[in-house]
């Protein structure tokens, strides 16, 4: 497959919106998606080539690479996903992140395409009539989150934290927010109608050239048959994309979860909560409506919205870094993983799942196929990450506390060891309210390790400072 470099150039004339020829040297392909309105059919592309580097070796270079991990935003471009009913939604991702054949069979728009007939788009205009960009190196990725979230309001006020994982180094955040506050409703163009028909399904994908294999099954058993000792299962692709793009890591065999309706469940039952490891975080947000307090609480500190938009629980957990954030919040609210093989379900708690550094009891073969959190939910709970910053940071230490009704307690750290782990032995001092003898079984149980972010002293610090904020919030809410 080649491109005309003329029409990268010089966008043609066209009837909707800008959009990229492609010439095809074979009439058969092994995937195909979307691309600014246009079908692309690729053959012969290495499985772990990124999205980002193929739009941009194709000529549009709107989006940039800045630090290939998902934290700046300049390389966001947009995925349209099903929404409610028959409609669907724009969703900011980033693409420095994505396997090129796990976009097959998505729609995908890219900063070229918002301007229409040689017209900017409201986002575009309001950037640079408020001094938004200097450099312009970010500026793309911004409007691309500004105009999925125009879109998304639909008249409503923009809220400019969910821009959050677009980072500007020159410009200033000001005149970039005050481009968000002005704008209004999105008017009537061919982006914004296509968000009255549904997004396309997604269809299983067997791709497989030189470098490696893509498989994207669209059953449960399909996958786990598949599956063989040389499988990586991957959904959102925000763990094992750093390691690709800065480790230079390659993965002979990725097998997709993304297509499994199996793993999509959701069910706010009598008894527990049960989240398919299918589910983005971003989904999980919009369907647990009686989510408790401390879930929103965490769910605004895991990563940027970019990132949300992609990852999952199940891929938060089977990565096993003690650093995860989804591990302490589950590990206080006692939940339980549903562990899926060719022979059959079992269930696993999450307290005994991690048994070293990035160690679990998958065995080969086996996936996560679901998270069940048990009710009653706890009275009272908390969860705290220390960082650098406070939002789209990686975690120096993560607590999570939680008291329930009957008064039991139960307390969960990331950070300060191997593995996530439950501090067992301090939750019956602080069911008592006891905090000094909690704080003392800490400095006893604890022994994190020193690094970049924090020394051990300091992690223990922080660990029992946590105690001290947990009890004095409590003290608060009554």
């Amino acid at each position: 497959m080649v491109i005309n470099h003329s029409h990268a150039r010089t966008p043609p004339k066209h009837r909707h919106y800008p959009e990229v020829k492609f010439i095809m040297e074979s009439a058969t392909a092994d995937f195909e998606f979307v691309l600014n309105g246009i079908t692309v059919r690729e053959h012969a592309v290495a499985p772990q080539t990124t999205l980002l580097d193929y739009i941009r070796n194709r000529g549009l270079t709107g989006a940039k690479e800045g630090c290939a991990e998902g934290e700046c935003g300049a390389c966001a471009v947009l995925l349209l996903k099903s929404a409610s009913g028959n409609t669907s939604t724009y969703q900011s991702i980033n693409s420095c992140l994505v396997p090129l054949p796990a976009v097959s069979g998505c729609e995908i728009v890219t900063v070229e395409a918002l301007a229409e007939s040689g017209k900017l788009c409201d986002v575009q205009r309001e950037m640079a009539q408020r001094g938004g960009s200097q450099c312009g190196y970010c500026t793309p990725g911004f409007v691309v989150s500004m105009f999925a979230e125009q879109l998304r309001a639909d008249g409503r006020p923009v809220d400019p934290h969910n821009l959050g994982g677009n980072l500007c180094r020159c410009t200033g955040y000001r005149p970039i927010r005050d481009a968000v506050e002005a704008l209004g409703a999105p008017p009537d163009t061919p982006l914004r109608r296509r968000l009255d028909q549904p997004a396309p399904t997604l269809l299983p994908v067997h791709y497989e050239s030189a470098e490696g294999k893509f498989w994207r099954p669209c059953s449960l058993a399909d996958c786990l048959e598949l599956a063989d000792d040389d499988s990586r299962f991957v959904a959102g692709n925000t763990d094992l994309g750093v390691m690709t793009n800065l480790r230079h890591q390659r993965f002979r065999h990725l097998v997709s979860l993304e297509g499994i309706p199996e793993l999509r469940v959701f069910e706010d039952g009598p008894d527990h909560v049960e989240i398919g490891v299918g589910l983005t975080l971003t989904e999980i947000g919009e369907r647990w409506l009686h989510a408790p307090d401390v879930f929103r609480e965490w769910l605004c500190l895991f990563a940027s919205p970019l990132i949300r938009n992609r990852a999952t629980l199940g891929g938060n957990l089977a990565t096993a870094s003690p650093i995860g954030d989804s591990a302490p919040l589950l590990l206080a609210l006692d939940a339980e993983l549903v562990v899926a093989s060719r022979a059959g379900d079992r269930t696993v708690p999450l307290n005994g799942f991690f048994h070293g550094y990035r160690q679990t009891l998958l065995a080969p073969g086996e996936i996560i196929r679901s998270i069940r959190i048990p009710k009653p939910l706890p009275e009272f709970a908390r969860f705290y990450k220390v960082a650098k910053r406070r939002v789209d940071d990686i975690s120096t230490i993560a607590a999570c506390i939680a008291i329930g009704a009957d008064g039991s307690a139960r307390i969960a750290f990331g950070g300060v060891a191997a593995v996530p782990s439950r501090v067992m032995d301090a939750e019956s001092a602080i069911a008592a309210g006891d905090i000094r003898t909690a704080k003392d079984i800490l400095r006893r149980t604890l022994h994190p390790m020193s690094d970049h972010r924090g020394s051990a002293e300091y992690r223990l610090a922080m660990a029992c400072s946590l105690v001290d904020k947990f009890f004095w919030e409590r003290g608060q809410s009554k």
